[in-house]
Order: structure tokens, then C-alpha cells, then sequence
């Protein structure tokens, strides 16, 4: 069977391209913690790879010959909810059940029922990896996965036992050493409190044994080289230059993005199932763009954290530029999460371009549904995209229809800009692209729209000819052809404080800065007037201005 690129659960080298998964983190410091005997976490956000890091840490211990080393899913526990009996009995049962056929002991599976009859779920953990271990003709590791599908008491349950069998080693057999991975740092492991929400779990943690916790890192861009060479090794279908890189810029090594965008284009696609045909840049933005509008169970799962608080009020502010209300605790909780990352200029970024096309997208996706101009008005004879057009009409849109919007959106203050990526999206899909970019503290965002000149079909874009971004010098900047426009479009709101004239001022620098960025030469500047009182008439006006600098820049108010 041919292999192909894999987009669920754990990877099978027999069947899919496939990198080494213990070298996805430092294989050295995580054996010395178990060699150790250390109790410790391993987390990363969902579709990382840790359930096939795990299986294969727990196959290379075993063939070490010195421990003996179990993996185990503690997911089947979610169904338990807050019933602390069901939950443990189900963490037990498959401990049992992994036990017997990764290691062929049977000891767990022939003693469950007893011990659990007579110890009940506070205590049976506990005293069953004690009876196991004490038995085991070699030290024990168990490796718990998606031990945050346990929630509330029954996760409270079984740290408290692993906890109290670490502290009494001395005295009693337990686990040489237990792993335990989750999507989340053990800080942010919660207890469900019902209706009125969640509470993080107390300072007295019930698991402070924890002596590291690790996170597994992305693809780099040598494993998304490595990874395709499979492909091409085994299928002699080529891909194109740039295409490994541009990869990565939209992924940023995130290994379900990588995967499943080969994947869309080598084996969903008709045209990429022609092994002659070379994959190109152009391709991989077409299966982005596919991707994104399929919104697939990880992405909408993903998108799904949007309605959580702690989540809504760091992308909030994102969206926004801003950075208020906004504490480091909520900032590492969504970079566990996976929306965020830290550049190495430890500035916040949203994780990955596709993710940062997706959020807008998702949040405004009802208003997508009903707005869309009439193509003919904002296309002239030329092809060109009339933005001045665009954005009378939106003023009006706005004008009429903003207040109604903004009862909608559960993300109010970043509200009009949700309602203009809206707008501007149903303008784009019939051929250009818009790049985001926002990030805490800049005080605006920036959109950057790409129009092409010349009509052309998606499969038969050239590489050059596609509106990708390009890197230099650390600068995100559009690759330049005469066939597309690029125009900037800057977004700010003036609050309550504010004086319009000083953002007007402030806006017209920071658009005129980022069209060098992009090498654009049309430029717009967006203000969003929040101040109560002011009438619509107040409001709305539109003004030629010149920059700094000497450019031509747009400033639209509503």
C-alpha cells in the first residue's frame, strides 16, 4: 500500500511518512528524568504528535531491557464527567488493559475488580500500582496521556493517590517513574464547578511532586523537508521551490498543518494524484485556502477555545492591537492552547498565519453569509479592485447595519474590525487574499489585500505569480510582480479619551511604515470612533492626507 501523509492520530510508520517522533523532543533529558525517577509532565497542544512521541518512548525503554514501561490513554475517562467512581474505574481498566498487551502481565486485569470493590475510587489507584509494582520482576513507568481529560474530582482523585504513592516510595513499592501529558501546562488542569464555571485548581496541588514539565516543539523546517522527501522518494512526485518554505510560513511547523496540506494536495486533489505533476507554491495556497473554508474537526475544535474566557480576553486585545486586561497566566494558558507562540524576540504572535486567517473568519462567519457586493462595481474594466469603492460602500454598510452587528458579537470592542474583515472577505474569495497581522501592544491592525491583474485559474498560478510572503531580514514582505495590487489597510478605534486628530496622526505613520513593509503602494487608514455622543454625521467622513514621509494615504472614519 502506498503511504501517505497522516491528518489523525498516531502515526504509523508502515503506512505514513513518518519522522523520527523521539527526536521531537530531547530524548537525553527525558530519559535521565527517568532514570531519575522523576514524576513529570509532558504537554502540547492538540495534534502535536505526543500520543506518537509517547507509544514511542514507552517501545524504546522497553527494548532498553531494564524497565518496563507501559503507555496508557486516560481519554475514556471523559465520559465520566464529575462521577469519581466511573472516572478512576475507567483510568484502571485501561491501565489493565494496556498492561496486558504491551507488556503481556495480566497481574493489573486479574486484581482490578478486588481491589477496587474494596478500596473504592479514593483509594484503588494507589494501592493497585503498589500490588502491580510490588509483584513486577522490573521497575515500573507508566505513561498517563490525555490526563486533562479527566476533569473535576476524579482528577483531583487520581493525582492526589499518585502523589501519596510517590511520597511513601521509601516504605512501599509505586512507579519508578510516571509521565503524565496533556494539552496543557499542570497549572491550568481544572476543576469544574458546574454552571457558575470553572475554578483553576488551589495552590495546594495535589500534584506537586511534578518536577518538570516538557513541551513538545514544532516542525522545523529540515523535518518538513525530510517529511516531503518521502513522498517524493517513494512517488517520484516533485515539489516546486519555495514550496517547503512557504509551507512553514504558514504552519509554522504546526505537524497537522504540515501533514494535511501535503496530504490535500498530493492525494485529495485530482490533479496533484498525477505524480508527474510537480507540487508549487500556487498549490499550496489553493489547499490553504480549501482548508480553511472545510474548517476540519482540529481547526474547528480549535476555534471552539474562542468562546472560553480566559481565551476571549487575550484574543480580544489581539485583534485590537492593545494590550490591556490581558495577564501572563491567561497569555501561557493560550500559547498551551496552541493560538499563540512567542517569537524569538519574545513578542506574541498568533501561532501561525492559517490559524491567524481562521480566527477572524470563524467569529464573523454569519455576517460572511449575507455580505457580498455585486462584483461588477468593485472590479473595474482594468480588473483592479476599487477599494475607494469598496469603502464608500462599507461606510454606508456600517452606518446602517453596524449597532444591530455588534449585539451579535461575543467580541464586541474588536467588533468593527470583525465586521470589515467580513466585508472584505466575501470581496477576496472571488480572487485576491487578505494577510492579518496583529499583535499585543501595537495599538492597530494591519490588513494587507492582494488582487491579481490577470485572471488566471488556481492550479495554473506560477509561483512567482502567487501572493505569498516572503522573509528577509526577518521582514515579512509580499513578493512584487506588475500582475496584483497590494494595498494596506490600517485599522484603529479611537476610544473615549482619545483625540482624533492624535490617532489620525499616529495611524497615518504606522500605515505609511507598514506599505514599506509590504511594498504596497496604496494605503488606507481605518478609524473606528467609539466616543458616545457623537452622531453618525459626526462620525463619517473621508479625508485625503499625506503621511510623514510624502505618501498618499486614504483615511476613512465611521
Amino acid at each position: 500500500m502506498e503511504r501517505f501523509f497522516n491528518t489523525a492520530g498516531p502515526v504509523n510508520p508502515a503506512k505514513h511518512y513518518t519522522l523520527d517522533p523521539l527526536h521531537r523532543w530531547d530524548l537525553p533529558e527525558v530519559l535521565g528524568h527517568i532514570d531519575r525517577e522523576r514524576y513529570f509532565l509532558v504537554h502540547a497542544p492538540r495534534q502535536t504528535g505526543k500520543t506518537t512521541c509517547l507509544q514511542a518512548l514507552a517501545k524504546y525503554v522497553n527494548r532498553q531491557g531494564r524497565l518496563h514501561c507501559v503507555y496508557v490513554s486516560a481519554e475514556q475517562g471523559q465520559a465520566a464527567r464529575q462521577d469519581v467512581d466511573k472516572g478512576v474505574w475507567s483510568l484502571l481498566r485501561e491501565i489493565a488493559l494496556s498492561a496486558s498487551l504491551q507488556l503481556q502481565d495480566d497481574f493489573v486485569r486479574r486484581n482490578l475488580r478486588t481491589i477496587f470493590e474494596e478500596a473504592g475510587a479514593a483509594n484503588a489507584c494507589r494501592e493497585l500500582l503498589t500490588m502491580w509494582c510490588q509483584q513486577s520482576p522490573k521497575p515500573l513507568v507508566l505513561l498517563l496521556d490525555e490526563i486533562d481529560a479527566l476533569v473535576g474530582n476524579t482528577l483531583i482523585a487520581v493525582l492526589r493517590q499518585l502523589r501519596a504513592g510517590y511520597c511513601a516510595r521509601d516504605m512501599m513499592p509505586f512507579p519508578h517513574s510516571i509521565v503524565l501529558c496533556g494539552m496543557r501546562h499542570l497549572r491550568d488542569y481544572r476543576m469544574e464547578l458546574g454552571e457558575e464555571g470553572k475554578q483553576v485548581l488551589s495552590e495546594a496541588s495535589p500534584f506537586n511532586i511534578n518536577s518538570e514539565s516538557l513541551r513538545l516543539g514544532d516542525f522545523s523546517r529540515d523535518d518538513i523537508a525530510n517529511l516531503y522527501a518521502q513522498h517524493t522518494d517513494e512517488t517520484g512526485q516533485k515539489f516546486g521551490d519555495g514550496v517547503r518554505e512557504r509551507v512553514f510560513e504558514l504552519t509554522q511547523g504546526q505537524p497537522w498543518l504540515v501533514n494535511t496540506l501535503a496530504y490535500d494536495v498530493c492525494f485529495r486533489d485530482q490533479a496533484g494524484q498525477n505524480r508527474s505533476k510537480t507540487v508549487t507554491v500556487g498549490d499550496i495556497d489553493a489547499a490553504k485556502e480549501r482548508l480553511i473554508q472545510r474548517r476540519e474537526t482540529h481547526l474547528d475544535q480549535l476555534m471552539a477555545k474562542l468562546k472560553q474566557e480566559r481565551v476571549y480576553r487575550v484574543v480580544q486585545n489581539f485583534l485590537l492591537g492593545e494590550n490591556c486586561l490581558v495577564s501572563e497566566e491567561d497569555i501561557e494558558y493560550v500559547i498551551d492552547l496552541g493560538l499563540l507562540r512567542q517569537s524569538p524576540g519574545k513578542s506574541l504572535r498568533v501561532a501561525n498565519p492559517i490559524y491567524r486567517e481562521i480566527i477572524p473568519r470563524a467569529l464573523s462567519s454569519e455576517m460572511q453569509r449575507q455580505v457580498l457586493p455585486r462584483r461588477p462595481a468593485y472590479v473595474d474594466q482594468d480588473g483592479r479592485l476599487c477599494i475607494d469603492w469598496l469603502m464608500t460602500e462599507f461606510q454606508q454598510f456600517f452606518r446602517e447595519n453596524s449597532d444591530s452587528w455588534l449585539e451579535r458579537f461575543r467580541y464586541k470592542e474588536a467588533g468593527p474590525h470583525l465586521i470589515l474583515q467580513a466585508f472584505l472577505q466575501r470581496v477576496v474569495n472571488g480572487g485576491g487574499t487578505i494577510h492579518r497581522e496583529y499583535a499585543l501592544g501595537r495599538g492597530r491592525t494591519d490588513l494587507v489585500v492582494t488582487w491579481p491583474l490577470s485572471p488566471c485559474h488556481p492550479d495554473e498560478r506560477s509561483e512567482e505569480g502567487s501572493p505569498h510572503l516572503s522573509k528577509h531580514g526577518g521582514i515579512l514582505r509580499f513578493a512584487q510582480d506588475d500582475r496584483k495590487q497590494i494595498i494596506v489597510l490600517e485599522l484603529k478605534l479611537i476610544h473615549r479619551n482619545d483625540g482624533a486628530d492624535t490617532v489620525m496622526t499616529k495611524g497615518l505613520a504606522q500605515t505609511s511604515a507598514y506599505m514599506d513593509t509590504c511594498g504596497a503602494t496604496e494605503g488606507h487608514l481605518i478609524l473606528f470612533d467609539r466616543r458616545k455622543g457623537k452622531s453618525w454625521d459626526e462620525r463619517v467622513w473621508v479625508k485625503h492626507e499625506q503621511a510623514p514621509d510624502g505618501k498618499n494615504i486614504t483615511v476613512w472614519a465611521m
